[in-house]
């Protein structure tokens, strides 16, 4: 007789209780295992090994060679959703073609990042789309779409959004706290996540390592008060690498595992990455916490059977229905072509005075540190093929017209033991990664080639210059110098990289020479008898500079027609996860390579190839055109090669706004857009870029806008037309604003936006609708969001400040009702206003509380208090760690109440204060903080 077939394998049956069936077959050990990030198989019911996390930012990431796209900031500049979609379909199709040879690799992406770019100084600028929530969220539901394909059962990949909450900072990034109130929460943060959630193409979302308002993202509330109430589908929470432990460890927040890993179960983390590929120590922590009762077996369940979910939808219980299992298309010719087609799309012209595009002819001198380099990030794929800048202008133009100086110093380095030298070795330096690793930032570093020496001989080295006083020594034969795990020094890494940089140095001045400092190590390069090597103590040296890089840069300058520097970043350098940059500023030694050319040819543009924003408003004022573009991945020197020369008109547009000086930043820290004026949608500076800037090799008319609405959507339309003489791509950018709005907004907002393109004098007729609630904005009175009554603009433009259409609309709305103060106690952090103060938690588990910030007195202020015919007592719920005082004010300063507050027992042990006061009608309530006090709620009686 033959086995029946278990009922979790019967395809004709539904979901759930496919999944039911699987979950009742397993033991409790079982379950607990699959918990973690590697799950084992369970041979006895013919289910394979899981691994939750491929990465997949920009194509598949770190399993060895793959088609390498823009970086992700890249994708957010091309603004435009059809070309994102075909990536993510291109990155799915390469995901399953490459487990198919190899196992290792998984199928639920991590991606795409959709934390927003409030901050132009986080270190992981690259990884996200933009400033703004709503072309974020359009970006990320384009993206995995592409990723899960288009099935109605069977998902192509399953995608995880990083990083859930608030998270805009690499500095203290897993202990510091983002105090984010209602309004921004409500309208900024969450907004980018929600619309690709209810898109129905995500899996799930991965927290991330900081704190929102006091409580570690991986315990937060919102994951079930928000996240899992925004679909009907099961969605997967999986940890980030190390954060379960961080709760213990470095947050400090649980003092046992046990109850930490607990608390991060019950607030719905569903996978545990933790301990790498040891799955005994989660494992273990998960059966404490059940032994001690800090669980229940149906918290494991719920969590293995969203786990198992995922896996149905991927296919892998379907073998033979799966429509994605037999997928072989990898570096297919689409492939390459859509890399192109991206990289080309993600080129944005920040200024042209007629210098640009280069006429047939030109001799073109190409400088610069990033001219002949198609440099990776942290999130890449190994690259199967590549293109620099250098490579593209010499197959556009010829290389007989094209000159090259990279712009480094050529130096010599001499010790008392003599000039540095590089030996000769008949081995080769590899490609990083080329074989793949589950986590890279376990490779090491090379042993088999031999130690930098000292000698009679020297060796000719270049020195690049990235700013903040980190530089980079590369061999003749191309190689970095780099130090591996034995502690020598080698010529041995083809480029810089690594979870910790290897190949970075300082030089400190230190009596007549200087200490070579290694930044990987910490430690000083010495001379020692079989080699160079790191140690505490190091030797001095002197650095010969033979040929400067301004030198070389303005000869090759003055004998060209037209020079273009290209400069930028290193994505491992100055700027990366774990590292914020410090300032806004290009290098120094990179603004005076351009000042070398420019002083030697005034025909000289400045491309800018980053991962983020710079402050060049010097560039801006004296150099006749300038652009940028992200890393654009294995085909980034032909798209700028072909925007150079006119085959392309540049049409991408900047997604998050380019300040003039690092003065109009924000904090770091200051996650509150609205109170500090941050992004576009606050900023009330000028910007050195808007957002949404972008120019054109051609010009581009706007009419006959038209806007109206029928009470849920609004409807626009417009006219476009192109009014030059090529071919071209517009960007159309439609923002709203209200004229007279009853609480601070913004000052206009991204609605809807459409890439088209128009051949000459093609007009094109454009249709476009949002919902009214778009409008609207976050309660914090009434705790909902709503659209205020009243006038509104439709601006239709080519940026954010270049409007060149407006239309007004009238909005009946919901009259602003006053907080009703004797009905229902008022949450502190339902505010207004704020001046000096963070939101912390109340308690481990959910709601928030409001304490001054460390340095100050503090204050809150609440709009529109209504206290009827008068309010006689006050209570105020407090936990307080030391003495401290909380004031209550009328608008003119008058103190209606004054409360001395004792300390609790601890920040999350809460006492009821009460007090006298004389309150009626309405009016502004003032509450002012002093000392370590938090104030969670305030409640008034008659």
């Amino acid at each position: 007789m033959t086995e029946t077939r278990p009922p979790f394998r019967d395809p004709r049956l539904p979901l759930g209780e496919r999944v039911d069936d699987l979950l009742a077959r397993l033991t409790a050990d079982e379950r607990i295992a699959m918990l973690h990030q590697f799950a084992p198989a369970v041979e006895r019911l013919g289910v394979g090994t899981f691994r939750t996390g491929q990465e997949a930012l920009h194509g598949v990431a770190w399993m060895g060679p793959a088609t390498v796209f823009p970086q992700a900031v890249g994708m957010g500049a091309t603004w435009n959703e059809d070309l994102v979609r075909r990536i993510g379909e291109a990155v799915g199709a390469e995901t399953r073609a490459m487990r198919a040879n190899d196992p290792r690799v998984g199928l639920n992406v991590w991606a795409p990042t959709v934390n927003l770019l409030r901050h132009p100084l986080w270190g992981r600028n690259e990884e996200g789309y933009s400033e703004d929530p709503r072309l974020t969220s359009a970006v990320a539901v384009a993206y995995t779409r592409g990723l899960r394909g288009d099935h109605p059962v069977h998902w192509r990949t399953a995608p995880v959004l990083k990083h859930w909450l608030a998270h805009n900072n690499e500095t203290d990034r897993d202990t510091c706290s983002s105090s984010v109130r209602p309004r921004v929460l409500h309208e900024y943060d969450l907004l980018a996540f929600r619309a690709a959630v209810r898109a129905g193409a995500v899996a799930g979302v991965m927290p991330s390592y900081n704190l929102v308002n006091g409580r570690p993202n991986h315990l937060s509330p919102l994951l079930r008060e928000q996240l899992r109430g925004w679909t009907d589908r099961s969605l997967v929470v999986c940890s980030d690498a190390g954060a379960p432990s961080n709760l213990v460890d470095s947050e400090h927040y649980y003092d046992t595992h046990e109850e930490a890993t607990a608390a991060a179960l019950r607030a719905g983390v569903d996978s545990f990455t933790d301990h790498g590929q040891d799955s005994s120590v989660i494992t273990g922590r998960i059966r404490g916490a059940l032994e001690r009762g800090l669980i229940g077996q149906e918290d494991i369940d719920d969590a293995v059977r969203r786990l198992l979910t995922m896996r149905f939808t991927l296919g892998e219980f379907d073998p033979l229905l799966d429509p994605y299992a037999d997928v072989k298309t990898f570096d297919t010719p689409e492939h390459r072509a859509l890399a192109q087609e991206a990289a080309e799309q993600a080129v944005v012209l920040l200024k042209n005075d007629g210098l640009l595009p280069l006429a047939e002819g030109t001799r073109v001198a190409v400088v610069g540190l990033l001219a002949d380099e198609c440099k990776l990030d942290w999130y890449s794929g190994t690259l199967i093929r590549r293109t620099t800048p250098l490579d593209g202008l010499r197959t556009r133009f010829g290389a007989g017209d094209v000159s090259f100086a990279e712009g480094v110093d050529s130096v010599r380095l001499r010790t008392a033991s003599g000039w540095v030298r590089v030996p000769e070795s008949p081995a080769t330096a590899g490609v990083r990664g080329a074989d793949g690793a589950l986590d890279p930032a376990l490779l090491a570093g090379r042993t088999d080639l031999p130690p930098l020496t000292c000698g009679d001989e020297p060796t000719e080295l270049a020195m690049a210059d990235w700013g903040e006083g980190l530089f980079t020594l590369r061999a003749p034969d191309g190689n970095y110098l780099s130090v591996a795990d034995d502690g020598y020094v080698r010529a041995s890494a083809d480029q810089p990289g690594g979870w910790v940089v290897q190949e970075t140095f300082r030089l400190e001045e230190h009596g007549e020479g200087h200490l070579l400092a290694h930044v990987g190590t910490g430690r000083y390069v010495s001379v020692a008898a079989d080699g160079l090597k790191v140690a505490d103590d190091g030797d001095l040296f002197e650095v010969v500079v033979t040929e400067r890089g301004e030198d070389a840069v303005a000869a090759a300058a003055a004998a060209a027609d037209v020079v273009i520097v290209f400069a930028g970043n290193d994505p491992h350098i100055n700027g990366r996860e774990t590292e914020d940059r410090a300032t806004l500023a290009l290098p120094e030694h990179q603004t005076r390579l351009w000042r070398s050319a420019r002083a030697a040819n005034p025909r000289t543009a400045l491309a800018l190839v980053s991962s983020y924003p710079y402050a060049v408003a010097d560039a801006q004022a004296e150099l006749p055109a300038l652009l940028w573009t992200a890393h654009g991945g294995q085909a980034a020197g032909t798209a700028l090669a072909r925007v150079l020369a006119g085959d392309v008109s540049p049409a991408g547009r900047l997604p998050q706004t380019w300040y003039a000086a690092d003065a109009d930043l924000p904090g770091l820290f200051d996650y509150d857009i609205i109170g500090s004026r941050q992004t576009y949608l606050y900023f009330e500076g000028t910007p050195l870029y808007p957002f949404g800037h972008g120019l054109s090799y051609t010009t581009f008319a706007y009419d006959g806008l038209t806007a109206g609405h029928d009470g849920e959507h609004i409807t626009v339309a417009l006219t476009v037309t192109n009014t030059g003489a090529l071919a071209a791509d517009e960007v159309v950018q439609l923002y709203t604003r209200a004229l007279d709005p009853i609480v601070p907004l913004p000052s206009r907002q991204l609605a809807a936006h459409r890439r088209v393109r128009l051949a000459p004098g093609e007009g094109r007729r454009l249709d476009f609708s949002f919902p009214v609630a778009d409008l609207g904005h976050w309660d914090v009175a009434h705790g909902r969001w709503t659209v205020g009554p009243g006038r509104y603009e439709v601006l239709a433009g080519a940026s954010s400040t270049d409007i060149r259409q407006r239309a007004a609309l009238d909005i009946d709305g919901e009259a602003p009702a006053p907080r009703a103060m004797l009905e229902k106690p008022l949450d502190a952090a339902d505010y207004d206003e704020q001046r000096g103060t963070e939101i912390v938690d109340r308690t481990r588990i959910s709601g928030d509380a409001v304490t001054a910030a460390a340095t100050e007195d503090g204050e809150l202020v609440y709009r529109h208090c209504d206290f009827g015919d008068g309010a006689t007592s006050v209570s105020l719920d407090v936990a307080a760690t030391g003495p401290g005082t909380l004031t209550l004010r009328t608008p003119d300063g008058t103190a209606a109440a004054t409360v001395d507050v004792t300390a609790t027992g601890g920040v999350h042990e809460y006492v009821t204060l009460r007090a006298g006061i004389r309150l009626a009608g309405i009016h502004d309530l003032h509450v002012e903080l002093r000392g370590p006090v938090r104030l969670a709620a305030i409640a008034f009686a008659r």
